[in-house]
């Protein structure tokens, strides 16, 4: 143990931040008559909401408006088959309807949206009449103008006229709401910064709740639901984010390698963001420990081990069992124990008929941690950048999505090796999400560089190959961001060759990516995710 403490405080100077929360979550799991009560209250008025739906179908704007505030509110998923018989009838008559009937735009606008957002192609055509004879938009419609600003963000490629209406809205927007009440000011700002198809979903539901409640005649009978479904999930998050912290302590990897990143709170953050649904447990608590885990040989690859050391450690990652492993260092020897534990451990959380899912994922971790020595290799030789193909060539592995991906897969029964080729020929709108999780985490790397010794980052390979400045590779590489969304909302669009929650959650690896590096690193620097993983697992709601 004294040659590990010794191996430990050799980096003490390349310590990030410490954990802000370490085992505090492992006794704050709810008893489960709290979450039996709930679950009644809310089962209680689902009946009456879902009455509600069927009775809104007798009008088309009411109905999709109706959809939508589901949705938002974060609890479209208790009645995704009643959703899916609506929208699937709408979009069988829409050419009639739109041809018979004059809507407004906040209508035609929110239709757009959520057709598009459940893999409906409906046409951008319908906002040409928005435009002046000069061909520019005319909207006076606060209301409106939100909801087309919102519905431009499920564009495909050749939509010229939603980024038209994008640049339109965005101005209008920002103008719109410094002279609006704080209420609507706020609700506007949240959707400058994330509008609701790039943010993570509860999120998204936790400030739609806020802001739908202050409404002028919200839907009293919707909030209510809504609240109480929001503190239910909650209590269940609160469960599995306590069985994490157990299980994270007994690792005791935080004792053991005290210059890895204690984030299990984060790791569980993102979890939720891939998959928030209570039916996944299973994929959320797996997929938090491969996060956790990636973390713990990210930061040995990134900040600690020696290249001489990682030489040996790549090769032994290749092997499950320990022999062979002498000549590594100690905490190394450690960290290989603990990796095979877990995946061990993930052996027995899924059914027999699953196994091979843990071997594959073990597969995926093996390459992750063969591209963290290629940028580590990188990082020794200061000054000499890849060019940005290059570099992410790399990164689409050290994006993690392959690795994480494998994680969710474990706790899905009806997913299989059909699933696992598709992720693995690289169909665009997984190559896109890829590009999110490396990039965007370039970029907010790049905002705190002083704190880290990581070049080369993806920024810097675009100043090389395209030979610009900074401040202009970071608005290339936003441009390009931009591009890959319409390639994943391409893919969403029907037929599909996948399961719809494969589709969905590849598009939340996206959106989590935005919500963790759209500022600072919330995963690495806790202080700044305090009041996130607070509004998510701690606080409930006020009924």
């Amino acid at each position: 143990m004294e040659k590990l403490e010794q191996d430990v405080l050799r980096g003490a100077s390349k310590n990030l931040p410490v954990g802000l929360w370490r085992y505090s979550f492992a006794s704050i799991s709810p008893p489960d008559s709290e979450l039996e009560s709930y679950t009644k209250k809310v089962d209680a008025i689902k009946e009456k909401v879902k009455d509600m739906l069927i009775q809104s179908t007798k009008e088309l704007a009411y109905n999709i408006e109706f959809i939508d505030l589901l949705c938002r509110l974060g609890v479209s998923y208790h009645f995704e088959n009643e959703i899916d018989s609506q929208l699937n009838h709408i979009f069988s008559i829409l050419p009639n309807v739109l041809e018979n009937k004059k809507y407004e735009l906040y209508t035609l606008a929110t239709l757009f949206r959520v057709l598009r957002q459940h893999g409906y192609k409906m046409t951008s055509d319908v906002f040409k009449k928005f435009k002046g004879k000069d061909g520019e938009f005319k909207i006076n419609d606060v209301k409106g103008l939100l909801c087309l600003y919102e519905a431009c963000f499920l564009a495909v490629h050749g939509e010229d006229i939603l980024d038209e209406a994008l640049c339109f809205t965005r101005k209008h927007l920002e103008t719109v709401a410094e002279n609006s009440s704080p209420h609507l000011q706020k609700h506007i700002r949240n959707a400058l910064i994330l509008p609701c198809h790039h943010n993570m979903e509860r999120l998204d539901a936790l400030h739609y709740i806020s802001f739908y409640e202050a409404d002028e005649s919200p839907n009293i009978t919707l909030i209510k639901f809504a609240k109480l479904d929001f503190n239910r999930v909650q209590l269940l998050y609160r469960k599995e984010l306590a069985l994490l912290s157990t299980w994270w302590k007994d690792t005791n990897v935080v004792e053991s390698l005290r210059y890895a990143r204690d984030r299990v709170a984060e790791a569980f953050i993102w979890a939720v963001g891939s998959i928030f649904e209570p039916q996944y447990s299973l994929s959320r608590t797996i997929l938090a420990k491969h996060v956790q885990l990636e973390s713990v040989v990210d930061d040995t690859y990134d900040t600690y081990g020696t290249m001489d050391e990682l030489n040996c450690f790549t090769p032994a990652m290749e092997r499950i069992t320990t022999d062979g492993i002498d000549e590594l260092p100690e905490y190394m020897k450690f960290l290989h124990s603990c990796i095979s534990r877990i995946f061990e451990g993930t052996r027995n959380d899924v059914t027999e008929r699953s196994s091979y899912k843990a071997s594959y994922s073990n597969e995926m971790l093996k390459e992750l941690a063969r591209a963290y020595l290629v940028e580590r290799s990188w990082q020794n030789n200061v000054g000499e950048a890849p060019s940005f193909d290059e570099y992410m060539e790399v990164g689409r592995v050290t994006s993690t999505f392959d690795f994480v991906t494998s994680a969710v897969l474990q706790g899905m029964e009806n997913i299989g090796i059909k699933e696992i080729i598709w992720v693995r020929n690289n169909p665009p709108i997984v190559d896109a999400t890829k590009f999110f999780g490396r990039l965007m985490n370039d970029i907010a790397a790049r905002k705190d560089e002083t704190k880290r010794e990581d070049f080369p980052k993806g920024i810097d390979c675009y100043m090389k190959q395209y030979g610009v400045s900074r401040p202009e590779a970071i608005e290339g590489i936003l441009r390009l961001l931009d591009s890959k969304w319409k390639d994943m909302n391409k893919d969403f669009l029907k037929p599909t060759t996948v399961p719809k929650i494969l589709l969905k959650y590849t598009f939340n690896f996206a959106r989590m990516s935005m919500v963790y590096y759209i500022g600072t690193d919330l995963f690495t620097y806790e202080s700044s995710s305090k009041e996130l993983i607070e509004s998510m697992f701690i606080k409930p709601l006020p009924i």
